[in-house]
């Protein structure tokens, strides 16, 4: 099974910058697809961005759409969120995750093997 280490997480003013990123162990990372999530304080994980196995397709939840952006680096074992213009409501432990259902656009129930998050906090 898929380990995972997020990092990148941090304190920020709104409108900067930040850079999440996302190591796996296993020799299979490269065939699955990976996504970000993310739980602010008192609310409920929520789905962020999905990128394919081959990088070549990306999904994002509407309220990001245009403000992040997900990559993924196979050689590496490294999926990325660059996330812009940060907002006050960004602020959350990201997680990320592997998609074992296969499926496109993927189902977030079939996302496991979480990691144990990295803390983003979007100062006003």
């Amino acid at each position: 099974q898929v380990q995972l280490v997020e990092s990148g997480g941090g304190l920020v003013q709104a409108g900067g910058s930040l850079r999440l990123s996302c190591a796996a162990s296993g020799r299979t990372f490269s065939s699955y697809t990976m996504g970000w999530f993310r739980q602010a304080p008192g609310k409920e994980r929520e789905f962020v961005a999905a990128i394919s196995w081959s990088g070549g397709y990306t999904y994002y939840t509407d309220s990001v759409k245009g403000q992040f952006t997900i990559s993924r680096d196979n050689s590496k074992n490294t999926v990325y969120l660059q996330m812009n213009e940060l907002k006050p409501e960004d602020t959350a432990v990201y997680y990320c995750a592997v998609e074992y259902g296969r499926s496109w656009p993927p189902r977030r129930t079939d996302f496991r093997s979480w990691g144990q998050g990295t803390q983003v906090t979007v100062s006003s």
